[in-house]
């Protein structure tokens, strides 16, 4: 709607806001949208697998995607697990004791499973029988990993503070590794050199080992400060992360053992953690993931340092793995209950499939195809409006006609102590707080105000009751509510009704300070409580 003002001989057009009005004053939601990596991570939908026996201390996956498995270990047995179904496929139990660890090889075909006991055994994941038998542990072994690079050598480590370095095939030990003072509880493979290998202990300390050093110390050592739960290498090869305590903490190996960043978001001992990959393979972007006794999952980019996602589950988190191609994620809890995540995939045909659709049709009659209509044919001219529009037409969207209520056609009319009455009588919050806010950029409400009747004061009165506390529209029907007050005390003074209107504001008003009041209480209560816990 466009007014004219006439100055000084000229006339100047002056387009005047939209309608229908909207409020301004919309509060922003205090909850933050969701990034996209957050809808990502999101999007494994959860599936529980109970009916274990213990705690799941080790999960891990097959490197051959194409085999769909992955292995949990719990109690005395390790249980393979189908990734399609997420049920059980078959059951190891040739275990004397607790079995703490296990590991795949790099083709799949065999697994490695240590326990309690101090035995290391080799299993064929089809026909699950015992291949090799490693003993040489004095106590309880902790870990065991064959390496990325190396068909035919495991490590292992565990409470005797020893490191081994195995001869599968021949069931020897080629090097014992001592350089810990306490136990060895975890450790991990380079990506990028099978002789190099990092194992971390309770006496804070992670160290690099290199097989081909004669001497057989430790390469590198560095001090987390905590004693070590988990530790791993990235994909790079170049960098170790590592987790003790409440913090994951990231090393920078080619730079002499250089602590790169360190993470503090759980509240409690952190005890897995693994490296997942998110994008296509020309944009992957790798990720950490960290499981906690707090029940908290975290996504770590580090690249920016910082954390991307978080998820909560209803028990203390023991391991986690995720499926070299990122569509599964596996947690394993201190109550025996595996929470398995998978992502939805969209299913590309590759040269092969469609190749083989095009031999399977060669014996089908293809459908006859529709000519192409031109403004030279006669149907073109008699589309129907069921007609889809082709790829190279531009659409011309006609605009649909807005439908004003009562309130905006008197406001384009320049009435407006009639549209604020119109819009009092209605039962629409929004709508009144609109007008207002319109009111007052015209300079009008007060005006409007002014020459309100006693029925149309009263339902004024009314409405500040019911709605001037709400936080979203408090900021503007406060600050009204005195000038009323004040423009009006005789009128109201002089009517019974009026009165009992400011009377329910008065207890509204009181009841919101009450309200107010215990809130800050409580929050004076909580806050020592946060900065204790932040501190620790």
């Amino acid at each position: 709607m466009a007014e004219l003002h006439q100055q000084g001989g000229h006339q100047e057009t002056v387009v005047s806001k939209p309608f229908p009005i909207k409020p301004k004053l919309n509060p922003k939601s205090r909850t933050p949208s969701k990034t996209p990596e957050s809808k990502y991570w999101s999007s494994f939908k959860s599936h529980q697998i109970p009916n274990l026996i213990s705690s799941i201390p080790s999960i891990d996956f097959s490197p051959i995607p194409s085999s769909h498995l992955f292995a949990a270990v719990n109690s005395a047995s390790l249980t393979l697990f189908s990734t399609q179904t997420l049920s059980p496929s078959s059951t190891i139990s040739s275990f004397s004791d607790v079995v703490s660890s296990c590991s795949f090889r790099s083709d799949g075909s065999l697994i490695a499973a240590s326990d309690l006991s101090g035995l290391v055994q080799v299993f064929d994941v089809k026909t699950r029988t015992p291949l090799r038998r490693l003993r040489s542990h004095a106590c309880p072994v902790r870990f065991v990993k064959y390496p990325l690079l190396d068909k035919l050598h495991l490590v292992s480590g565990g409470d005797d503070a020893v490191v081994k370095y195995w001869d599968v095939a021949g069931e020897t030990v080629v090097l014992d590794l001592q350089g810990h003072k306490d136990y060895v509880r975890c450790g991990d493979c380079s990506p990028v050199n099978a002789e190099m290998f990092v194992t971390g202990s309770y006496d804070h300390t992670v160290k690099l080992w290199d097989v081909r050093v004669e001497t057989k110390k430790s390469v590198i050592e560095v001090n987390h400060g905590k004693p070590i739960e988990d530790v791993m290498f990235l994909p790079s090869g170049g960098m170790v992360a590592t987790a003790g305590g409440n913090s994951v903490k990231i090393w920078d190996l080619l730079g002499g053992g250089r602590l790169v960043y360190s993470m503090a978001s759980h509240n409690k001992t952190v005890t897995s953690i693994c490296v997942a990959r998110m994008g296509k393979e020309e944009a992957t972007q790798n990720r950490i993931l960290s499981v906690a006794l707090d029940g908290y999952m975290k996504v770590f980019d580090y690249a920016t340092m910082k954390v991307i996602h978080s998820m909560r589950f209803p028990a203390p988190l023991m391991s986690i793995a995720v499926s070299p191609d990122c569509t599964t994620r596996v947690i394993g809890t201190s109550n025996g209950i595996i929470y398995a995540g998978k992502r939805k995939v969209k299913v590309e045909e590759d040269a092969g499939d469609s190749g083989l659709k095009n031999f399977l049709a060669l014996g089908s009659v293809a459908e006859p195809q529709r000519q192409t209509l031109r403004p030279n044919y006669f149907r073109y001219f008699y589309r129907g409006q069921g007609e889809k529009p082709s790829e190279g037409d531009y659409l011309i969207m006609r605009p649909k006609k807005v439908k004003l209520a009562e309130h905006d056609k008197l406001l384009k009319k320049f009435r407006h102590k009639e549209s604020f009455v119109s819009v009092l009588s209605g039962k629409n919050p929004e709508d009144v707080v609109a007008v207002m806010e319109e009111l007052v950029a015209r300079r009008k409400l007060l005006k409007c105000v002014s020459n309100l009747d006693e029925e149309e004061l009263g339902m004024l009165l009314g409405f500040l009751q019911r709605h001037s506390t709400m936080p979203r529209h408090s900021g503007l029907l406060i600050g009204l509510t005195k000038k009323v007050l004040e423009m009006r005390a005789e009128d109201i003074g002089a009517s019974e009704p009026l009165k009992d209107h400011v009377r329910n504001l008065k207890r509204s008003v009181e009841e919101e300070i009450r309200i107010q009041q215990s809130l800050q209480e409580i929050q004076g209560i909580i806050s020592p409580l946060l900065r204790f816990a932040g501190r620790n």
